[in-house]
C-alpha cells in the first residue's frame, strides 16, 4: 500500500496525513507537524498515551481487528475505548480540515479511520472522499456482535466510494448494510442514504490490491546471490525448503501451519531429514495479551516438533520470532521449494504474491495457500488448503514437494501473469478513477429564518 500511494503522490501531488507514530504524555493531542521527504508532503500529529491505548491498542486492535476477522471470542469491548476511537477520528478531522482545498480528493485507509469521513462531513467537507478497507468485512451475523454496530455502518455512508479486497468481502458489507440498516444495493452496486439533510449515494466495489511485481522480482534475483541467501543454501545442503513469513498474529494460522508440517513428517516419513520449514514471525502488538499467548504457543509447537523429529545434523523447524529485512526474505522466497501461507482469514495477503513474484521462472516453487486468504480468489495456480485440517495440509505439502517441474512452471506462469496485470500502482489508479466518477452530493438548500419565524429558501 505504501509503495502504491507514494507513487500516486509523486505523480499527482498531494498530502499524506495521519498519526506520526509517536505518543505524548499529557491529556492533549500533539500539534500538526509538516515535512517534505523524497518529493512527498507529510502532515502528522502525535497522540497522547491514553488516546493511543484507547484508539489503537484498544478499540482498533482489541475490538475491530478480531471482529472483522470473525474471531468474536477474542473481542474485548470497552466503552471508554470506543469513545477514544471516536475522539481521535474527530481530532484527525479537525487537524485535516484546514489543509483541504475545495477540489481535493480524500482517500482514507483501513479500519482505524472508518469514522473520519463522517467527522469531516460534520465540519462541512464536501469533497469526494473514498475509503479502502484492507482487512475482511464480515456479514451482519458477525458484525452485529459489535455494540452500536449500526453507528459504524452509518459512518461508511459518509463516503462516496468504499472499496474492499474481494467479492467475498463485498458480499459481507452488502449483507451488513442490508440486514443492519435496511439498505439494498441498487443495480450499480451502491446504496443511497440521507444524512444531515444531504442525500448521498455510496458506491461499493472490490479492488484487489497487488504488489510491485517487477520490482520485487528484481529484488529477489539480486538477493539470491546475497550473503544471507547463500548462507541459507549452504546450511540446507540438498534438503528442500518450505518458507512462511508474516508478523505474529492470530489471524495468520501459524499454529495450524506448524501442526500441518508436523503431520507431514508423521504421515510421510520419506520427508524426514529431507525438508526444513523456516517460519519468520515478527513480533507485533506485544501490549496485547492474546499476542503474548500466541508466541508461547508457537514456541511450544516448534520445540515439540524439533524434539520429536530432529537429528544431530537436522532441525526440522527454524523459527525466527523477529523481523527479517525484506530483501533477505525475497532471497529466501526464491530459494524455497514451497511457500506456505495459511491465514484463518485475510483481506488479501501479499506474502503469497511476493512468494510467486520471487520465483525463478526456470525452476519455480509451489504456493500452498489457505482458501480463506483473499488472494485465493485470483491465484488459481496455488494448492488450496483449509488450515483447520492438519492432515489435508500435510497432503498438499507432500504434493507440492513432489510436484514435477512442468506442472510447477505451468502453475507459476498462470499466477505471475495475474500479478503483472494487477499491480499495486494499478490498484491505486483504478480506485481513484472510480472515485472520480462518483457524483458529489449537493448540500441542502440554505435556510433563512425571518424575524416573524417564517422560513424562506
Amino acid at each position: 500500500m505504501a509503495v502504491a500511494l507514494k507513487d500516486v503522490l509523486k505523480t499527482n501531488g498531494g498530502l499524506w496525513f495521519g498519526w506520526s507514530g509517536d505518543t505524548l504524555k499529557g491529556p492533549t493531542t500533539g500539534e500538526l507537524k509538516a515535512m517534505r521527504h523524497q518529493g512527498i508532503d507529510y502532515a502528522t500529529i502525535d497522540l497522547n498515551e491514553n488516546d493511543y491505548k484507547g484508539f489503537y491498542a484498544g478499540y482498533s486492535n482489541n475490538i475491530l481487528w478480531p471482529l472483522f476477522h470473525f474471531r468474536l471470542g477474542l473481542l474485548e469491548y470497552d466503552r471508554k475505548q470506543a469513545e477514544a476511537y471516536r475522539r481521535v477520528n474527530r481530532d484527525f478531522a479537525k487537524a485535516l480540515m484546514p489543509l483541504l482545498g475545495p477540489d481535493d480528493t480524500i482517500w482514507i485507509h483501513d479500519y482505524q479511520l472508518i469514522p473520519l469521513a463522517a467527522e469531516l462531513r460534520a465540519l462541512g467537507a464536501r469533497q469526494r472522499i473514498g475509503f479502502f478497507l484492507h482487512i475482511p468485512f464480515p456479514p451482519w451475523a458477525v458484525f452485529s456482535a459489535l455494540p452500536d454496530a449500526e453507528v459504524l455502518l452509518r459512518d461508511l455512508l459518509a463516503y462516496d466510494l468504499v472499496g474492499v479486497q474481494t467479492r467475498r468481502d463485498l458480499a459481507g458489507m452488502a449483507n451488513s448494510l442490508q440486514d443492519g440498516l435496511g439498505l439494498e444495493l441498487d443495480a450499480g452496486g451502491g446504496v443511497t442514504s440521507l444524512r444531515d439533510g444531504v442525500k448521498r449515494r455510496t458506491q461499493l466495489s472490490a479492488h484487489a490490491i497487488g504488489i510491485d511485481t517487477r520490482g520485487f522480482a528484481t529484488t529477489a534475483r539480486k538477493a539470491a546471490f546475497g550473503t544471507d541467501a547463500q548462507r541459507m543454501k549452504d546450511s540446507m545442503g540438498d534438503r528442500q525448503l518450505i518458507v512462511g513469513a508474516e508478523r505474529l498474529d492470530y489471524t495468520k494460522g501459524l499454529p495450524h501451519r506448524l501442526r500441518g508440517f508436523g503431520a507431514l513428517l508423521a504421515n510421510f516419513p520419506e520427508h524426514l531429514n529431507r525438508v526444513t520449514y523456516l517460519q519468520v514471525a515478527a513480533r507485533s502488538r506485544n501490549e496485547v495479551a492474546t499476542y503474548r499467548d500466541l508466541r508461547r504457543e508457537l514456541d511450544q509447537l516448534a520445540g515439540r516438533i524439533n524434539g520429536d523429529y530432529a537429528e544431530f545434523d537436522w532441525t526440522p523447524v527454524r523459527y525466527v520470532a523477529r523481523a527479517v529485512a525484506r530483501d533477505t526474505l525475497a532471497g529466501f522466497y526464491r530459494a524455497a521449494d514451497v511457500g506456505l501461507v495459511t491465514p484463518l482469514r485475510d483481506g488479501m495477503n501479499l506474502v503469497a504474491k511476493e512468494y510467486v513474484a520471487a520465483q525463478d521462472p526456470e525452476k519455480p516453487g509451489v504456493l500452498v495457500l489457505s482458501s480463506f486468504a483473499g488472494a485465493a480468489e485470483s491465484m488459481d495456480g496455488a494448492l488450496l488448503v483449509n488450515p483447520l485440517d492438519a492432515e489435508a495440509m500435510a497432503e498438499q505439502l507432500d504434493r507440492a514437494l513432489k510436484m514435477p517441474l512442468g506442472e510447477r512452471k505451468e502453475r507459476w506462469a498462470t499466477m505471475m501473469q495475474g500479478l503483472e496485470e494487477q499491480t499495486a500502482s494499478r490498484w491505486a489508479e483504478n480506485f481513484l478513477a472510480e472515485l472520480a466518477e462518483q457524483d458529489v452530493a449537493e448540500p441542502p438548500p440554505a435556510v433563512e429564518f425571518t424575524a416573524a419565524g417564517t422560513v424562506r429558501n
